[in-house]
Protein backbone atom coordinates (compact mmCIF):
# COMPACT_ATOMS: atom_id res chain seq x y z
CA UNK A 1 0.00 0.00 0.00
CA UNK A 2 2.06 2.95 -1.25
CA UNK A 3 0.86 6.57 -1.43
CA UNK A 4 -2.90 6.50 -1.85
CA UNK A 5 -3.97 7.05 -5.46
CA UNK A 6 -6.84 9.33 -4.51
CA UNK A 7 -4.53 11.55 -2.45
CA UNK A 8 -2.08 11.73 -5.37
CA UNK A 9 -4.92 12.99 -7.54
CA UNK A 10 -5.31 16.13 -5.43
CA UNK A 11 -1.62 16.68 -4.66
CA UNK A 12 -1.74 20.10 -6.32
CA UNK A 13 -4.54 21.14 -3.97
CA UNK A 14 -2.58 20.10 -0.89
CA UNK A 15 0.41 22.04 -2.20
CA UNK A 16 -1.74 25.15 -2.75
CA UNK A 17 -3.05 24.93 0.81
CA UNK A 18 0.48 24.61 2.13
CA UNK A 19 1.64 27.63 0.14
CA UNK A 20 -1.33 29.67 1.36
CA UNK A 21 -0.46 28.92 4.99
CA UNK A 22 3.21 29.67 4.32
CA UNK A 23 2.39 33.03 2.76
CA UNK A 24 0.10 33.97 5.65
CA UNK A 25 1.86 32.88 8.86
CA UNK A 26 0.36 33.53 12.28
CA UNK A 27 2.13 33.00 15.59
CA UNK A 28 0.87 31.45 18.82
CA UNK A 29 -2.80 32.03 19.68
CA UNK A 30 -3.17 34.42 16.75
CA UNK A 31 -3.96 31.72 14.16
CA UNK A 32 -7.38 33.20 13.40
CA UNK A 33 -7.03 33.39 9.62
CA UNK A 34 -5.34 29.98 9.56
CA UNK A 35 -8.19 28.45 11.57
CA UNK A 36 -10.74 30.14 9.31
CA UNK A 37 -9.09 28.65 6.22
CA UNK A 38 -8.96 25.22 7.87
CA UNK A 39 -12.68 25.42 8.69
CA UNK A 40 -13.55 26.51 5.13
CA UNK A 41 -11.69 23.53 3.69
CA UNK A 42 -13.15 21.07 6.20
CA UNK A 43 -16.64 22.31 5.34
CA UNK A 44 -15.93 21.75 1.64
CA UNK A 45 -14.82 18.18 2.47
CA UNK A 46 -18.20 17.59 4.19
CA UNK A 47 -16.78 16.33 7.46
CA UNK A 48 -19.44 15.53 10.06
CA UNK A 49 -18.71 18.11 12.73
CA UNK A 50 -16.46 21.13 13.19
CA UNK A 51 -15.86 22.98 16.44
CA UNK A 52 -13.62 26.00 16.95
CA UNK A 53 -12.18 27.77 19.98
CA UNK A 54 -10.34 24.90 21.68
CA UNK A 55 -7.19 26.42 23.11
CA UNK A 56 -8.39 29.82 21.83
CA UNK A 57 -7.79 29.24 18.11
CA UNK A 58 -7.76 25.45 17.77
CA UNK A 59 -10.09 23.55 15.44
CA UNK A 60 -11.52 20.05 16.00
CA UNK A 61 -13.44 18.11 13.38
CA UNK A 62 -14.84 14.59 13.20
CA UNK A 63 -15.43 12.10 10.40
CA UNK A 64 -17.65 9.18 11.37
CA UNK A 65 -18.78 5.92 9.82
CA UNK A 66 -20.82 3.74 12.14
CA UNK A 67 -19.85 2.72 15.64
CA UNK A 68 -16.40 1.68 16.73
CA UNK A 69 -13.18 3.04 18.15
CA UNK A 70 -12.00 6.62 17.89
CA UNK A 71 -8.57 7.83 16.72
CA UNK A 72 -7.05 11.30 16.92
CA UNK A 73 -4.79 12.84 14.27
CA UNK A 74 -3.04 16.08 15.21
CA UNK A 75 -1.30 18.89 13.30
CA UNK A 76 0.10 22.16 14.68
CA UNK A 77 -0.72 25.44 12.91
CA UNK A 78 1.46 28.23 14.37
CA UNK A 79 4.42 30.01 12.81
CA UNK A 80 7.48 31.67 14.35
CA UNK A 81 8.58 35.31 14.88
CA UNK A 82 11.32 35.06 12.23
CA UNK A 83 11.81 37.10 9.06
CA UNK A 84 11.97 34.77 6.05
CA UNK A 85 14.95 35.00 3.70
CA UNK A 86 13.55 32.88 0.84
CA UNK A 87 12.73 36.05 -1.07
CA UNK A 88 12.91 34.34 -4.47
CA UNK A 89 10.31 31.75 -3.49
CA UNK A 90 6.85 32.52 -4.88
CA UNK A 91 5.14 31.46 -1.66
CA UNK A 92 7.47 33.46 0.64
CA UNK A 93 5.86 34.90 3.77
CA UNK A 94 3.92 38.09 3.12
CA UNK A 95 4.23 39.19 6.74
CA UNK A 96 7.57 40.63 7.83
CA UNK A 97 8.84 39.14 11.05
CA UNK A 98 6.72 36.00 10.81
CA UNK A 99 7.30 32.77 8.92
CA UNK A 100 6.62 29.05 8.95
CA UNK A 101 10.17 28.11 9.87
CA UNK A 102 9.22 24.80 11.48
CA UNK A 103 6.97 23.28 8.84
CA UNK A 104 3.64 23.60 10.61
CA UNK A 105 2.19 24.82 7.32
CA UNK A 106 3.08 21.42 5.88
CA UNK A 107 1.74 19.55 8.91
CA UNK A 108 -1.60 21.37 8.60
CA UNK A 109 -1.78 20.73 4.87
CA UNK A 110 -0.99 17.02 5.30
CA UNK A 111 -3.77 16.60 7.86
CA UNK A 112 -6.17 18.45 5.59
CA UNK A 113 -5.21 16.06 2.79
CA UNK A 114 -5.99 13.13 5.07
CA UNK A 115 -9.28 14.76 6.07
CA UNK A 116 -10.38 15.18 2.44
CA UNK A 117 -9.55 11.56 1.64
CA UNK A 118 -11.11 10.08 4.78
CA UNK A 119 -14.30 12.10 4.39
CA UNK A 120 -14.67 10.97 0.78
CA UNK A 121 -13.91 7.28 1.26
CA UNK A 122 -14.95 6.47 4.86
CA UNK A 123 -13.20 3.13 4.57
CA UNK A 124 -13.39 2.52 8.32
CA UNK A 125 -15.80 1.86 11.19
CA UNK A 126 -15.71 4.42 13.97
CA UNK A 127 -14.63 8.01 14.35
CA UNK A 128 -11.63 10.06 13.25
CA UNK A 129 -10.96 13.17 15.34
CA UNK A 130 -8.95 15.80 13.47
CA UNK A 131 -7.04 18.14 15.80
CA UNK A 132 -5.65 21.37 14.36
CA UNK A 133 -3.67 22.78 17.25
CA UNK A 134 -2.45 26.33 17.93
CA UNK A 135 0.63 27.54 19.77
CA UNK A 136 3.02 24.59 19.73
CA UNK A 137 6.03 26.92 19.65
CA UNK A 138 6.57 27.48 23.35
CA UNK A 139 2.99 28.30 24.38
CA UNK A 140 1.58 24.83 25.08
CA UNK A 141 -1.39 24.86 22.71
CA UNK A 142 -1.89 21.13 23.26
CA UNK A 143 -2.22 21.69 26.99
CA UNK A 144 -4.66 24.55 26.35
CA UNK A 145 -6.86 22.36 24.13
CA UNK A 146 -6.89 19.59 26.74
CA UNK A 147 -7.76 22.13 29.44
CA UNK A 148 -10.68 23.29 27.30
CA UNK A 149 -12.10 19.76 27.38
CA UNK A 150 -10.89 18.37 24.06
CA UNK A 151 -10.31 14.83 25.33
CA UNK A 152 -13.45 14.70 27.44
CA UNK A 153 -15.70 15.97 24.65
CA UNK A 154 -13.94 13.91 21.98
CA UNK A 155 -12.60 10.79 23.73
CA UNK A 156 -10.07 8.90 21.62
CA UNK A 157 -8.50 5.46 21.93
CA UNK A 158 -5.20 6.51 20.32
CA UNK A 159 -3.52 9.61 18.92
CA UNK A 160 -0.86 10.15 16.25
CA UNK A 161 1.19 13.11 15.11
CA UNK A 162 4.24 13.79 12.99
CA UNK A 163 6.91 16.42 12.34
CA UNK A 164 9.11 17.06 9.34
CA UNK A 165 12.85 16.65 9.86
CA UNK A 166 15.50 18.42 7.74
CA UNK A 167 18.59 16.29 7.25
CA UNK A 168 16.53 13.09 7.24
CA UNK A 169 16.22 11.60 3.74
CA UNK A 170 13.16 12.86 1.89
CA UNK A 171 10.13 10.69 2.48
CA UNK A 172 11.47 8.55 5.29
CA UNK A 173 8.95 7.98 8.09
CA UNK A 174 10.75 7.25 11.34
CA UNK A 175 8.83 6.10 14.39
CA UNK A 176 10.10 4.29 17.47
CA UNK A 177 8.90 3.58 21.00
CA UNK A 178 10.20 5.41 24.05
CA UNK A 179 11.56 8.94 24.44
CA UNK A 180 11.54 10.96 21.22
CA UNK A 181 11.96 14.50 22.52
CA UNK A 182 13.00 15.95 25.84
CA UNK A 183 11.29 17.82 28.62
CA UNK A 184 12.28 21.48 28.48
CA UNK A 185 12.40 23.49 31.70
CA UNK A 186 13.81 27.01 31.66
CA UNK A 187 15.58 28.99 34.36
CA UNK A 188 16.54 32.54 35.22
CA UNK A 189 18.93 33.24 38.09
CA UNK A 190 19.65 36.73 39.41
CA UNK A 191 22.85 37.04 41.47
CA UNK A 192 23.18 40.08 43.70
CA UNK A 193 26.54 41.12 45.09
CA UNK A 194 28.08 44.49 45.87
CA UNK A 195 29.48 46.84 43.26
CA UNK A 196 32.65 48.87 43.45
CA UNK A 197 35.25 50.60 41.30
CA UNK A 198 37.06 48.06 39.14
CA UNK A 199 40.38 49.25 40.59
CA UNK A 200 39.17 48.34 44.10
CA UNK A 201 37.83 44.78 43.78
CA UNK A 202 38.41 44.08 47.47
CA UNK A 203 35.52 46.44 48.21
CA UNK A 204 33.12 44.38 46.12
CA UNK A 205 31.18 41.15 46.21
CA UNK A 206 31.79 40.50 42.55
CA UNK A 207 28.69 39.00 40.89
CA UNK A 208 30.62 38.31 37.68
CA UNK A 209 33.23 36.19 39.44
CA UNK A 210 30.52 34.44 41.45
CA UNK A 211 28.42 33.72 38.37
CA UNK A 212 31.43 32.48 36.40
CA UNK A 213 32.09 29.95 39.14
CA UNK A 214 28.42 29.05 39.29
CA UNK A 215 28.25 28.27 35.56
CA UNK A 216 31.15 25.84 35.94
CA UNK A 217 29.69 24.24 39.06
CA UNK A 218 26.34 23.59 37.41
CA UNK A 219 27.98 21.25 34.91
CA UNK A 220 28.89 18.92 37.77
CA UNK A 221 25.23 17.92 37.91
CA UNK A 222 25.48 16.25 34.51
CA UNK A 223 28.95 14.80 35.04
CA UNK A 224 28.76 13.73 38.68
CA UNK A 225 25.16 13.50 39.92
CA UNK A 226 23.34 11.66 37.13
CA UNK A 227 23.83 8.10 35.94
CA UNK A 228 25.90 8.27 32.71
CA UNK A 229 23.30 6.04 31.04
CA UNK A 230 20.68 8.75 31.48
CA UNK A 231 20.41 11.88 29.34
CA UNK A 232 20.56 15.37 30.79
CA UNK A 233 21.44 18.77 29.39
CA UNK A 234 21.96 21.92 31.46
CA UNK A 235 22.79 24.89 29.28
CA UNK A 236 23.44 28.44 30.43
CA UNK A 237 22.47 30.42 27.34
CA UNK A 238 22.73 34.04 28.55
CA UNK A 239 24.99 35.90 30.98
CA UNK A 240 24.31 39.59 31.47
CA UNK A 241 26.09 41.93 33.83
CA UNK A 242 27.63 45.38 33.94
CA UNK A 243 27.86 48.28 31.50
CA UNK A 244 31.22 49.92 32.07
CA UNK A 245 34.80 48.65 31.86
CA UNK A 246 35.83 50.25 35.14
CA UNK A 247 32.89 49.30 37.36
CA UNK A 248 32.17 46.02 39.10
CA UNK A 249 28.36 45.82 38.96
CA UNK A 250 25.92 44.92 41.71
CA UNK A 251 24.13 42.18 39.80
CA UNK A 252 24.42 39.48 37.17
CA UNK A 253 21.72 37.39 35.52
CA UNK A 254 21.92 34.06 33.74
CA UNK A 255 19.25 32.10 31.93
CA UNK A 256 19.10 28.77 30.20
CA UNK A 257 17.42 25.40 29.93
CA UNK A 258 17.32 21.99 31.65
CA UNK A 259 16.40 19.07 29.37
CA UNK A 260 15.84 15.40 30.10
CA UNK A 261 13.79 12.33 29.17
CA UNK A 262 13.40 10.78 32.62
CA UNK A 263 11.30 12.86 35.03
CA UNK A 264 13.21 11.50 38.03
CA UNK A 265 16.42 12.76 36.44
CA UNK A 266 14.74 16.12 35.93
CA UNK A 267 13.68 16.32 39.58
CA UNK A 268 17.18 15.47 40.75
CA UNK A 269 18.73 18.00 38.38
CA UNK A 270 16.50 20.81 39.60
CA UNK A 271 17.10 19.91 43.24
CA UNK A 272 20.86 19.96 42.71
CA UNK A 273 20.56 23.14 40.64
CA UNK A 274 18.98 24.99 43.55
CA UNK A 275 21.55 23.66 46.01
CA UNK A 276 24.55 24.56 43.85
CA UNK A 277 23.27 28.05 43.04
CA UNK A 278 22.48 28.82 46.68
CA UNK A 279 25.74 27.46 48.09
CA UNK A 280 27.99 28.94 45.39
CA UNK A 281 26.51 32.37 45.98
CA UNK A 282 26.84 31.91 49.74
CA UNK A 283 30.53 31.07 49.29
CA UNK A 284 31.09 34.43 47.58
CA UNK A 285 28.83 36.36 49.95
CA UNK A 286 26.26 36.97 47.21
CA UNK A 287 22.54 36.22 47.10
CA UNK A 288 20.53 34.44 44.44
CA UNK A 289 16.97 34.60 43.17
CA UNK A 290 16.13 31.38 41.33
CA UNK A 291 13.21 31.00 38.95
CA UNK A 292 12.75 27.62 37.24
CA UNK A 293 9.77 27.42 34.90
CA UNK A 294 8.49 23.94 34.11
CA UNK A 295 8.09 23.53 30.36
CA UNK A 296 6.88 20.74 28.10
CA UNK A 297 7.14 17.20 29.46
CA UNK A 298 9.16 14.60 27.54
CA UNK A 299 7.57 13.17 24.39
CA UNK A 300 7.47 9.43 25.02
CA UNK A 301 5.95 7.12 22.40
CA UNK A 302 3.88 4.19 23.63
CA UNK A 303 5.27 0.78 22.77
CA UNK A 304 2.29 -0.89 21.06
CA UNK A 305 1.29 2.24 19.16
CA UNK A 306 4.84 2.79 17.94
CA UNK A 307 5.10 -0.74 16.58
CA UNK A 308 1.71 -0.34 14.93
CA UNK A 309 2.67 3.05 13.41
CA UNK A 310 5.91 1.57 12.07
CA UNK A 311 4.01 -1.25 10.35
CA UNK A 312 1.67 1.33 8.80
CA UNK A 313 4.67 3.40 7.68
CA UNK A 314 6.16 0.31 5.97
CA UNK A 315 2.97 -0.09 3.95
CA UNK A 316 3.14 3.53 2.84
CA UNK A 317 6.85 4.04 2.15
CA UNK A 318 8.28 0.52 2.17
CA UNK A 319 12.02 0.45 2.91
CA UNK A 320 11.89 4.15 3.80
CA UNK A 321 10.13 3.28 7.05
CA UNK A 322 12.61 3.42 9.93
CA UNK A 323 12.31 2.07 13.48
CA UNK A 324 15.62 3.69 14.43
CA UNK A 325 15.90 7.45 14.69
CA UNK A 326 17.87 8.81 17.62
CA UNK A 327 15.83 10.80 20.13
CA UNK A 328 16.48 14.53 20.25
CA UNK A 329 16.80 17.11 23.01
CA UNK A 330 14.31 19.50 21.43
CA UNK A 331 10.80 19.58 22.89
CA UNK A 332 7.27 19.19 21.52
CA UNK A 333 3.93 19.75 23.21
CA UNK A 334 2.42 16.63 21.60
CA UNK A 335 3.82 15.23 24.83
CA UNK A 336 0.72 16.47 26.67
CA UNK A 337 -1.48 14.27 24.48
CA UNK A 338 0.77 11.25 24.99
CA UNK A 339 0.48 11.69 28.77
CA UNK A 340 -3.29 11.24 28.43
CA UNK A 341 -3.76 8.91 25.46
CA UNK A 342 -1.71 6.05 23.95
CA UNK A 343 -0.05 7.08 20.71
CA UNK A 344 3.10 7.78 18.75
CA UNK A 345 4.92 10.72 17.22
CA UNK A 346 6.83 10.23 13.96
CA UNK A 347 9.40 12.09 11.87
CA UNK A 348 8.99 12.55 8.14
CA UNK A 349 12.18 13.29 6.22
CA UNK A 350 12.36 16.77 4.68
CA UNK A 351 15.56 16.04 2.77
CA UNK A 352 18.67 18.19 2.54
CA UNK A 353 17.06 21.52 3.46
CA UNK A 354 17.83 24.37 5.83
CA UNK A 355 17.30 23.39 9.47
CA UNK A 356 14.21 24.12 11.52
CA UNK A 357 13.84 27.64 12.94
CA UNK A 358 16.11 28.97 10.21
CA UNK A 359 15.11 31.97 8.02
CA UNK A 360 15.97 29.93 4.90
CA UNK A 361 13.91 26.89 5.87
CA UNK A 362 11.00 25.66 3.73
CA UNK A 363 8.82 22.57 3.95
CA UNK A 364 9.41 20.02 1.18
CA UNK A 365 6.24 19.81 -0.93
CA UNK A 366 7.31 16.41 -2.26
CA UNK A 367 6.43 14.73 1.04
CA UNK A 368 2.91 16.15 1.38
CA UNK A 369 1.12 13.17 -0.19
CA UNK A 370 3.33 10.78 1.80
CA UNK A 371 2.31 12.42 5.06
CA UNK A 372 -1.37 12.54 4.11
CA UNK A 373 -1.28 8.86 3.12
CA UNK A 374 0.43 7.89 6.37
CA UNK A 375 -2.11 9.76 8.52
CA UNK A 376 -5.03 8.33 6.53
CA UNK A 377 -3.66 4.83 6.83
CA UNK A 378 -3.16 5.18 10.56
CA UNK A 379 -6.84 6.10 10.92
CA UNK A 380 -8.14 3.37 8.65
CA UNK A 381 -6.05 0.58 10.13
CA UNK A 382 -6.70 1.65 13.72
CA UNK A 383 -10.45 1.69 13.19
CA UNK A 384 -10.54 -1.46 11.08
CA UNK A 385 -8.75 -3.42 13.77
CA UNK A 386 -5.40 -3.98 12.04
Amino acid sequence: MPIKNRISQFENEITKWRHYFHENPEIAYDEKNTAKKVVELLESFKVDKIETGFGQTGVVATIENGSGKSVGLRADMDALPITEENINTKHCSKIKGKMHACGHDGHTAMLLGAAKYLSETRNFKGKVVLIFQPAEEGYAGAKAMIKDGLLSKYPIDAIYGMHNMPGLEKGIIAVEEGPRLAAADNFVVKITGKGSHAAMPSNSIDPILCTSSLIQNLQSIVSRNVNPKETLVITVATFNSGKANNVIPDEATISGTIRYYNKQVGSLAKERFNTIVTNTCKLFGAKAEINIKTGYPPTINHQANSKFAFEVAKKVVGMKASPQQSPMMGSEDFSYFLEKVPGAFAWIGNGNTAPLHNPKYDFNDNVLTIGSSYLSSLAEETLNGS
